[in-house]
């Protein structure tokens, strides 16, 4: 896991263990990220299931309900199937332009 800060937004890069792995791991380190928007990038991994995708919704749900983005990376999954609670986007970029867009929805009070 590969942790990298662009002002108010962590990046977390996962290379090479198991997205259930990955989900335990950012449920014990939260706290340090809980302020920041979040950018989970899956890129490097092998293609990746619907159910794995899922692991994500509990963080997910806490970290935006704490107004907070949390957006996840990833060119591997059937964008179709993702559930509407979770902010799935093909590249870094994408994830970084909804963190922008979901900042001045929240300075608007949206």
């Amino acid at each position: 896991m590969i942790i990298d800060k662009d002002g108010n937004i962590t990046i977390i890069t996962q290379e090479k263990t198991s997205v259930v792995e990955l989900v335990k791991k950012l449920d014990v380190i939260y706290n340090r990220y809980k302020n920041d928007n979040i950018i989970v990038s899956l890129t490097s991994l092998k293609p990746i299931t619907l159910q794995e995708i899922v692991e994500f919704l509990r963080l997910s749900n806490t970290h935006r309900k704490s107004n907070h983005s949390f957006v996840i990376v990833s060119d591997k999954v059937n964008l179709d199937e993702m559930p509407d609670e979770l902010v799935v986007v093909p590249t870094v970029q994408e994830a970084y332009d909804i963190v922008e867009m979901e900042e001045m929805e929240r300075d608007l009070g949206f």
